[in-house]
């Protein structure tokens, strides 16, 4: 027994003497560890934190940036505040080997931007929080970084735009949504909006009964928008939405077998939509040996294609098909989205080859024999019988002498 006491006294001193200086350490046995640095005369980022540290709290110091790895050796991080400091930059590389990480919280610091690509050295982050900055854009970058979290707090900065690719992660399309949506907590209140389609879309969605967002404050403020300044978005009249309308070149194409094929589609609306080629079937009115033993899963999601849009509201989009199979035919959708709403048009595409029924017979004609041939035999010349010379110059005899120069030219 007094062995263990003395233990439990040599590790505790142990671990009083590894804490940082101007900082609080825990010094339990059961509770994970937890370090608190908020002295104001701080600057810099304390190098000697413990290995095991699972909390980390720095705040209210003179911290401006936090460098390139600053909590490499921190492996066992599950909480990190970073709060109300003077921090202005973060590297892209400083939260390198932060593996366990569930909690990152920068609020009220001076960032003017935050290197999203920075996430990816956090996979198990899910609460972000940015609030009480000064971030004045969302690069649409960032929604390859979000996708894992779902706690995100960008309220209080100076945002004015929500860019169409967080929109589409965060109101994805039923038939693109792979396994349950899981419901994400935004906080996009207290910024200069720009009222636009996507965050009017944002407070409607959001206000659904089933909507995967849940937004902190509903009351946004349209405060950057000719003759909505300072209205709720919620009341604002957001006339230049339109939904997408989409015309194709044509609605049934009916090719040879290994041509060549290129369908298009043309769409137009506010915000400009995107265009997504879907081919939903297949034809089985012929040739369903050939498409059962090519089958495919549909409906499936084309990448072969391409899009421009030659000016804002409008945009067209071709897929191109060569060397026309059977598996080819069927029913392909060009799909236009925007925050207004979502369109659609079909086009029917089928592969004609040639069957066994389409060949034709050939006659069977008799075998002509030669003059030389010892069966040939001369036909009797009958009175009837005239040769070809004598019919034609019965003709000429027969035609007037002015008009007989002209019969020979003809």
């Amino acid at each position: 027994m007094f062995l263990l006491v003395l233990l439990h006294i040599m590790q505790s001193s142990v671990l009083t003497r590894s804490c940082p200086a101007l900082c609080v350490c825990s010094s339990g046995m059961t509770e994970p560890r937890f370090v608190q640095c908020s002295d104001p005369g701080m600057s810099a980022l304390p190098v000697n934190v413990p290995a095991d540290t699972v909390k980390l709290r720095l705040e209210k110091t003179l911290i401006s940036r936090v460098p390139r790895a600053a909590f490499y050796n921190l492996s066992e991080l599950r909480f990190l505040w970073l709060t109300y400091n003077s921090i202005t930059s973060i590297h892209p590389s400083s939260f390198v080997n932060l593996k366990a990480l569930r909690e990152l919280r920068l609020d009220g610091n001076l960032l003017a931007a935050f290197p999203w690509e920075g996430l990816r050295d956090m996979p198990r982050l899910q609460t972000l929080g940015l609030h009480n900055n000064r971030l004045s854009s969302l690069p649409a970058h960032a929604a390859l970084f979000l996708p894992n979290i779902t706690y995100l707090d960008l309220s209080s900065n100076k945002l004015t735009i929500l860019p169409a690719e967080l929109l589409d992660l965060w109101f994805p399309l039923p038939e693109l949504q792979e396994g349950p949506v899981q419901r994400k907590i935004l906080g996009l209140h207290d910024n200069p909006w720009l009222c636009d389609c996507q965050i009017s879309m944002v407070t409607s969605l959001s206000m659904s009964l089933w909507s995967p967002v849940v937004l902190m404050d509903q009351l946004l403020m349209c405060s950057r928008s000719v003759g909505l300044s300072g209205l709720l978005l919620t009341q604002a009249e957001l006339s230049r939405c339109m939904r997408p309308s989409v015309q194709p070149a044509a609605t049934r194409v009916i090719s040879p077998l290994g041509s060549n094929v290129i369908l298009r589609c043309d769409a137009s609306g506010y915000p400009t939509p995107t265009l997504t080629w879907i081919k939903t079937s297949a034809y089985t009115d012929c040739c369903q040996q050939d498409l059962l033993q090519n089958s495919e899963q549909l409906p499936r999601i084309l990448e072969s294609f391409m899009q421009e849009s030659p000016r804002v509201g409008v945009r067209w989009s071709i897929i191109s098909l060569n060397g026309l199979s059977y598996k080819d035919a069927g029913e392909y959708r060009c799909q236009a989205r925007n925050m207004a709403g979502i369109s659609e048009a079909p086009i029917k595409l089928k592969v004609m080859g040639i069957t066994r029924l389409s060949r034709v017979p050939k006659k069977k004609t008799q075998k002509t024999l030669s003059k030389s041939s010892p069966k040939y035999r001369k036909p009797p010349r009958t009175p009837a019988t005239k040769s070809l010379k004598e019919k034609e110059s019965q003709k000429t005899t027969n035609i007037p002498p002015l008009f007989q120069n002209n019969a020979q030219e003809v």
